[in-house]
């Protein structure tokens, strides 16, 4: 048996001179090359028996490098933050930090990355993101700060970029990096951007989120590509001292007499064909539901008024008339408006002269907006989904809910862009539900965490 030797390739590691009882079970042997091969993933996994063991090896997979930098920060860490890091540590550096929007979980991975002193890339869902992380990495450890995605593509010790340049370039750069850093890491199960993981040697990790479960169940895979839960802390835990106060209102609105006949009209003829093939809608059973939809007349008529009822429930004439009572109220205060689809979005913002964001609205003009929002000139915004997640909108103190999904990530979500911390500030959670509607039980559902009980 020769030396051994490991060298990266690809986004994969090939090995050579090591004992089959020494490999861990991913490498099987590659006739192509004439020796082992295996996920870059395995790196660290391969390696430290060797480092303990003293074993003598050829390291030609490793292309990253220290860090090199200081790093600067005005604000003291909270004790939680405190704690997460010494639990990522006690990990071995790898794991995931669950905190609510707001707890300051980009603190944490400044934290990690000064800590660990290694070559960092931090993964983030978007360009939006990805320009809030090179601003405070740039403010905190200093030029320069690389960039991969929106038509740049430059790479330094310090590295942002979204999901998907990173599954696309890391055959070429995975090796580049001691330390992964995987913002919103709900999004890294996926089919495609968990290759991002698995084509990395980095041996430290760190996944962050507020809301890590997934209903597909793809969490469970986090554990393998990034590692464990380390640290986990609710809204409930952190209200009040860390976060703001804040109530929730449920607000049951009739429909009125025209729109209570469309709308059951339109619902009976969808229950009709649902009930008539036997369908359910659980679970994978709308895709079902689409399917057959797509088969006939009836079908085609069935996702018609499918689509009318919801049309009904979202825009109800008593929900903008509620709303209007609430922006009445709240005047005083930045508010933004959440809803499931742009018409509704575009009709609240042409009735109450309010700016609209939605993933049609381009960055710059987005960009504009959320400022004028920061700054008070503009106290109310209306969204449909693109801020639901991530973008930073620190100022905001009143949620109102005109519509959206049964899943819980996304109503924690839109709790949570209001929960920075104000001295004497308490925000306000409003969510307007088209009574004796489906709207009811997916209210009742989304509703399912520890923050609403």
């Amino acid at each position: 048996m020769g030396q051994r030797r490991v060298r990266f390739d690809g986004g994969t590691l090939v090995v050579e001179g090591f004992a089959a009882e020494e490999l861990p079970r991913e490498f099987v042997f590659d006739p192509r090359v004439g020796f082992p091969r295996g996920p870059a993933s395995a790196y660290a996994g391969l390696v430290l028996p060797l480092h303990k063991a003293r074993i003598p090896w050829e390291d030609d997979a490793r292309a990253y490098s220290e860090l090199g930098r200081a790093w600067v920060s005005s604000r003291e860490p909270r004790p939680f933050q405190t704690e997460a890091l010494a639990a990522w540590r006690s990990a071995g550096r790898r794991g995931v930090v669950v905190l609510p929007t707001g707890a300051g979980k980009s603190h944490v991975a400044e934290m990690a990355i000064a800590d660990a002193g290694r070559s960092a890339l931090i993964v983030a869902p978007t360009l939006d993101l990805v320009g809030q992380w090179w601003s405070q990495l740039r403010r905190s450890f200093g030029d320069p700060i690389g960039v991969i995605g929106g038509g740049s593509h430059d790479v330094q010790s310090l590295t942002v970029t979204t999901y998907d340049s990173a599954w696309m370039q890391m055959p070429r750069l995975g090796n580049r990096f001691g330390l992964l850093i995987f913002d919103e890491v709900h999004h890294l199960p996926g089919p495609s951007y968990a290759s991002a993981a698995e084509m990395s040697i980095a041996p430290f990790r760190l996944g962050l989120t507020a809301t890590l479960e997934r209903p597909d169940g793809g969490h469970g895979r986090l554990e393998s590509l990034v590692g464990p839960v380390v640290y986990r802390r609710e809204i409930n835990d952190l209200a009040g001292e860390f976060l703001a106060e804040y109530r929730t209102e449920v607000l049951s609105l009739p429909l009125t007499a025209e729109e209570r006949l469309a709308y059951d009209a339109a619902r009976a003829t969808f229950r009709g064909f649902v009930d008539a093939r036997g369908l359910s809608l659980g679970g994978a059973g709308f895709q079902r539901f689409l399917r057959e939809a797509s088969r006939s007349a009836e079908g085609r008529a069935a996702l018609g008024a499918w689509r009318e009822s919801r049309r009904i429930a979202f825009g109800a004439t008593e929900k903008l008339r509620a709303l209007g009572e609430i922006l009445e109220r709240h005047h005083h205060e930045r508010v933004i408006v959440f809803t499931a689809d742009n018409a509704t979005v575009y009709e609240v913002s042409r009735r109450f002269l309010v700016p609209a964001i939605t993933h049609r609205t381009d960055v710059k003009e987005r960009r504009r907006i959320l400022d004028a929002f920061a700054s008070g000139a503009l106290p109310v915004v209306a969204t449909s989904r693109v801020l639901n997640e991530g973008v930073d909108v620190p100022s905001a103190g009143i949620a109102v809910v005109l519509s959206g999904s049964a899943t819980v990530r996304e109503h924690v979500q839109r709790l949570g862009r209001i929960l920075r911390r104000s001295e004497g500030k308490q925000a306000v959670l409003y969510e307007l539900v088209a009574a004796e509607s489906a709207e009811e039980v997916t209210s009742r559902r989304r509703r399912d965490h520890d923050a609403w009980r």
